[in-house]
């Protein structure tokens, strides 16, 4: 499971757990008005039935929620049958009533904050004009011993209470999920982009290495035609420079092939650095002063590549460094984080397991392991002379 699906589920739990607290709720004032002799069950029944359907209807709310959808026609089903229950079951705020608050929990997670202050005042004004006379009919077990001025300030401060921190609460949730939606359409846009441009570079490339000899190729295999009925030796001539010219094409296109195949160190730190960050982890990257040896950088760009791979898919990491050096005897590059799992050191993954196997080919070797200190930390070392 990737990233964005790991987080739309974990916010759609979040928002779920309010169905759980009301039912909770609702069924601890059951109990206690059946103690206390109040429960009726013509009313509470039908406030059941009531319950069951808005929870029913909920998780739609959020799913649409979550799509960017406000599916107006549930919301307002839903309100419906929030009231049906909070009226039928005693409107207390920590019992039948918080259906309402629920309510107003997912009815505001898609609409302007104007609209919010609006929705929140009016399920106050509803849970206070639902519990108030549930109080002074006996129907309601909070505030029974109350005269009907102090329940009316009791239930006036409660819901009031629950109206001011259920919007924010939920609505909170709402911008973090779409601030991972955003941070995962950024990437996807930022990696098409990078292949729009490598294709761009990868042709113009082409063009300025093979296509000037291409087209001499093409004027004087022209030209040996003409000269073939003519002049022989010429012709002999003019085709001899053609074939020179094909090698020549040939040996500058494998070299652009092979120089777009292999990976540039800079160029992926870059990337990497910038993938990391829009994915909210703390990125430092440490290289040495001098040039790195020939052929170190395009296996140390791999490494770099698998290492940062598996720190996005398998860690919980807020920062990761990113250090590379060398002596005349070997280099060594290390990749430390600190979203490190707790699984075996010796199971790297396939991914990491054919890294390992293309160290191994030029004499280096890969080890991946948790720390003391609670980091995960990923070396890969290679002896100079390069060697394979």
């Amino acid at each position: 499971m990737d990233a964005i699906k790991r987080a739309r589920r974990l916010t759609w739990k979040v928002l779920l757990s309010n169905f759980v607290a009301v039912w909770l709720l609702v069924i601890m004032a059951s109990v206690v008005a059946f103690g206390e002799g109040r429960l009726q069950w013509w009313r509470a029944a039908p406030a059941l039935i009531a319950l069951i359907c808005f929870t029913w209807l909920c998780p739609r709310i959020i799913n649409a929620a979550l799509d960017r959808r406000y599916p107006t026609r549930e919301v307002v089903l839903a309100g419906g049958l929030a009231v049906v229950a909070a009226a039928l079951g005693g409107g207390e705020p920590f019992g039948w009533g918080f259906v309402l608050v629920c309510w107003l929990g997912l009815a505001t997670l898609q609409v302007p904050r104007r609209t919010v202050y609006l929705m929140a005042v009016g399920t106050w004004a509803v849970g206070v004009g639902i519990g108030v006379p549930a109080v002074a009919l006996g129907v309601a077990s909070l505030g029974s011993g109350m005269s009907v001025g102090e329940a009316l300030v009791l239930y006036m401060i409660t819901y009031a209470v629950w109206c001011v921190i259920m919007p924010p609460s939920n609505r909170m949730w709402m911008w973090i999920w779409s601030l991972a939606v955003q941070a995962h359409e950024g990437r996807e846009a930022h990696t098409r982009l990078a292949l729009a441009e490598e294709r761009l570079r990868f042709a113009r490339d082409l063009h300025d290495l093979v296509g000037h000899q291409l087209s001499a190729i093409a004027v004087k295999t022209e030209l040996a035609v003409r000269l073939s009925d003519v002049d022989a030796d010429a012709s002999k001539a003019e085709m001899a420079e053609v074939n020179a010219l094909t090698r020549k094409a040939l040996r500058e296109l494998r070299q652009a092939v092979r120089g777009y195949r292999e990976l540039d160190l800079a160029a992926e730190l870059n990337s990497v650095k910038g993938v990391l960050e829009a994915a909210g982890i703390r990125c430092e990257v440490h290289l040495p002063y001098r040039e790195l040896p020939d052929g170190v950088a395009p296996v140390f760009a791999y490494a770099v590549r698998e290492a940062v791979t598996n720190v996005l898919k398998h860690s919980t990491a807020t920062f990761c460094d990113i250090s590379i050096r060398f002596t005349a005897q070997e280099a060594e590059l290390s990749v430390r984080n600190d979203g490190v799992r707790r699984r075996r050191a010796a199971d790297l993954g396939s991914g990491l397991a054919g890294m390992g196997e293309r160290l191994a080919a030029v004499g280096g070797k890969l080890s991946a392991h948790p720390t003391e200190d609670g980091e995960f930390i990923l070396n890969a070392v290679v002896s100079l002379p390069l060697g394979g």
